[in-house]
């Protein structure tokens, strides 16, 4: 039985004593467009280094990071940044750098000319070395003349990631920065944001893949259906998920025999059977692979396939919101 427990979203959990004092602290916000409610009574608070942000497509990361950065307001509660309102601070806002999920480059510019641009709006001095030194800190050569419109999607997510970072920000907020990365370029990022994070800078990266965010950072926010529905260290997250029952989906060419000869068993919660498959529960996802593949030989049952049915970030957030409840 885990230990850990996911906080009351509705209240900010109690500062802790000896915690550096928050780089971004988001309390009871609410965003809402018309009758559609994208955030509600998310409450965080976030120091320096690298805090993942987890949560399925359209759960409301993006607009969540929208109102951290000022773009847009919130319809309730307030987002203080640095200790100011970035949407009405433009000093602060300087300070902020932001990766958006959106695939939005100016197509017909050089990566060199784009990341310039985002130096020029934030006023930095001799904005052409300091894309240089962005440029260089996400392994793209800046001395390469040809339009981004020609880059693969992992280039073109580091010409935007090189952007956010033109500035030197203090505070780096990062929506999917992962995607479409091979897995060498995802490692020297992930190992990017933790140099940073080590500078004192605070990251906040969004990601949906449940195993990713182990490598991003160990403090984790968990984001479902615009509500916070867990935070902590990943680790005692993945505890807590390891504890719940989890569905398979097993294929074979005699399902009724194989589901008679697996119910009662002491590595099984729970057995149905339909025309072709057997659909078994279990809390001990080891002990049941080796058992299935047993029974199956001992009966001479021929298995094609044994695939978990909800291992999937929809049924951990959902499981998280019950348990809230």
């Amino acid at each position: 039985m885990s230990d850990w427990a996911p906080p009351t979203p509705a209240m900010p959990p109690p500062p802790d004593p000896n915690a550096p004092a928050p780089m971004v602290e988001v309390t009871n916000v609410t965003k809402a467009f018309g009758d559609v409610v994208a955030v509600s009574d998310v409450s965080f608070r976030v120091g320096p280094g690298v805090t993942a942000l987890l949560g399925p497509n359209g759960a409301g990361k993006s607009t969540l990071f929208r109102v951290m950065c000022g773009l847009t307001p919130p319809s309730q509660g307030t987002v203080r940044v640095l200790g100011a309102d970035a949407r009405a601070d433009r000093e602060v806002r300087g300070r902020i750098g932001l990766a958006p999920q959106q695939d939005a480059l100016f197509d017909r510019l050089s990566a060199h000319r784009f990341v310039e641009i985002a130096a020029l709006t934030h006023a930095v001095s001799e904005p052409a070395s300091a894309a240089d030194r962005a440029l260089e800190l996400v392994d793209l050569d800046p001395r390469v003349d040809k339009p981004v419109g020609s880059y693969s999607k992992g280039m073109r997510q580091r010409v935007k990631l090189a952007a956010a970072l033109v500035n030197d920000p203090d505070v780096l907020i990062l929506d999917e920065p992962l995607t479409g990365l091979d897995p060498v370029q995802r490692n020297r990022m992930i190992r990017l944001f933790h140099d940073l994070g080590d500078q004192g800078k605070c990251l906040l990266v969004s990601s949906h893949v449940l195993d990713e965010v182990a490598r991003i950072g160990s403090n984790v926010l968990v984001i479902a259906q615009g509500r916070l529905a867990a935070s902590g260290d990943y680790r005692a997250l993945r505890r807590l998920m390891d504890d719940r029952p989890l569905r398979l989906r097993i294929n074979a060419d005699r399902p009724r025999d194989l589901a008679a000869a697996l119910v009662g068993g002491s590595f099984v919660d729970g057995v149905s059977v339909s025309a072709d498959e057997v659909i078994a529960d279990t809390t001990d996802i080891d002990r049941f692979g080796r058992h299935v593949a047993a029974v199956a030989k001992e009966l001479d049952v021929r298995l094609y396939e044994v695939q978990p049915t909800d291992d999937d970030l929809e049924s951990v957030f959902r499981y998280l919101v019950e348990r809230r409840r």
